[in-house]
């Protein structure tokens, strides 16, 4: 690893005007490419293209794909699923070339606005275009994550040990700034659609356009500013050792073992609290009897608290250390999902107290474990690192889903479905307990921040 790259990675050795510069260009590529998670995976994009598929189905509710008979209410979640094994197999050359290479930013930027273009793209969705609709989400879905790894890897180059929280803390509280305020704006188009002259798809499908402007737009500023660090010299092959460099990655880890302790246990509660996001909505409709206004007044509830959850643990996180305070929050993710499956029917005011409870730990959560990661990896190893750290976000995210469905399966209820999920936080919080997070920095070869 060059001096350079130490230097930055320590916060010293530049100026530091130029590396605040740089850390605010980071906080906008979550400012820019939120609005797809809260825009159109949250929220429309699931019922439209179940509605789509729908249209396109046969009289018994199958559409054929490749001439392979499935369920129309299949398609959305069989499409992220793909999506997810997609994104599993490019994120190891991502990883592998921008280590190699040095050069991250221009392969963010692919990245990003291959998955910008396919949202955008999204407005042409309509009628019984079901398979294009699944073809441009497997796309986009797979792009976020493949530039997440390259975006999360910048953490460790643009802030020192110190203010590694406070900074990935940041970067969350840009993103759900973003998606709270593209939502408004689309609940305005979707409320008023009829005021504008515009039928209930259309006003759907300007919203899952506009997410891919927004996500193509605000990504030139991280790329202004962001600056690649050659930290290896290329090798032969960089992107075509990919699946090499992961498995090499994955022996490495074995000299790391505390590393792949935080891994697992983050692997664990992060597929609990995927889990309640993707499937809040489901429980809110069908076991609430709530209305689509109110589960979209929700999410947005959501994403406005987020932002003061994610800069207020990043706080709590410079007094009390990033490992209790994510504890801290995992006890809160099991409160909620014990009140959750107390929470009365038809009752909306109850639903949102649940929302001001998921908003106010969520990016929190997400933030911290992002950062408490990033003190984790070996000089040099950031994006091979980080995509190991992706594929434990994005990998296994249908284990969560599946156990939902099982207890519902099985019981016949969303309320024992949704209780199912503490087993993830309860699972996830002794895991984490366990890891000795200071020893763990200092074996990665890094400094050990005052508070950890």
């Amino acid at each position: 690893m060059s001096a350079d790259t130490a230097d930055s990675a320590e916060g010293t050795g530049e100026d530091d005007g130029a590396r605040r510069r740089e850390q605010r260009g980071w906080y906008f590529y979550d400012f820019a490419c939120s609005v797809y998670s809260t825009s159109v995976l949250t929220v429309f994009l699931g019922p439209y293209l179940t509605s789509v598929a729908k249209a396109a189905a046969d009289a018994d509710g199958f559409v054929h794909p490749l001439g392979i008979p499935v369920r129309a209410g299949s398609v959305f979640p069989y499409a992220v699923s793909v999506s997810v094994v997609l994104a599993v197999l490019i994120m190891p050359f991502a990883g592998a070339a921008a280590d190699r290479t040095g050069r991250k930013k221009p392969l963010l930027a692919v990245a990003a606005y291959v998955g910008a273009a396919a949202t955008t793209g999204m407005f042409f969705l309509d009628g019984d275009r079901y398979v294009l609709g699944a073809f441009l989400l497997i796309v986009a879905n797979a792009a976020l994550a493949v530039s997440m790894v390259l975006y999360n890897a910048y953490l460790p180059q643009i802030a020192g040990p110190e203010e590694r929280d406070a900074v990935s803390s940041r970067g969350w509280a840009f993103g759900y700034t973003s998606g709270a305020l593209v939502l408004v704006l689309n609940l305005i188009v979707y409320s008023g659609h009829e005021t504008f002259g515009l039928s209930e798809g259309d006003a759907v499908r300007i919203c899952l356009a506009s997410a891919g402007l927004w996500w193509g737009a605000f990504t030139l500023i991280p790329l202004r500013r962001l600056r690649d660090r050659r930290i290896a010299p290329s090798g032969e092959g960089a992107v075509g050792s990919g699946w090499r460099q992961l498995v090499a990655t994955l022996r490495d880890m074995r000299r790391h073992p505390l590393t792949l302790s935080f891994l697992l246990a983050y692997l664990v509660y992060n597929d609990g609290v995927q889990t309640v996001i993707s499937q809040a909505s489901v429980y809110g409709s069908e076991e609430l009897g709530l209305d689509q206004t109110t589960l979209i007044t929700a999410v947005l509830l959501v994403q406005l608290l987020a932002v003061a959850g994610a800069l207020g643990m990043g706080r709590l996180a410079r007094s009390y250390g990033a490992k209790r305070t994510i504890l801290a929050s995992l006890a809160v993710w099991t409160l909620i999902l014990a009140a959750g499956y107390f929470l009365p029917a038809g009752e909306p005011v109850w639903f949102y107290c649940l929302a001001a409870g998921i908003g106010l730990v969520l990016g929190g959560s997400q933030a911290l474990s992002r950062s408490l990661f990033s003190h984790l990896v070996p000089r040099g190893k950031e994006a091979e690192y980080f995509s190991a750290y992706e594929m434990s976000d994005r990998g296994l995210s249908w284990l969560g889903p599946l156990v939902f469905g099982l207890a519902y399966q099985m019981s016949g209820s969303y309320r024992d479905a949704i209780i199912s999920l503490v087993i993830f936080f309860g699972v996830g919080f002794v895991l984490l307990a366990r890891v000795p997070v200071r020893r763990a920095v200092a074996a990665a070869g890094n400094p050990v921040p005052e508070r950890i």
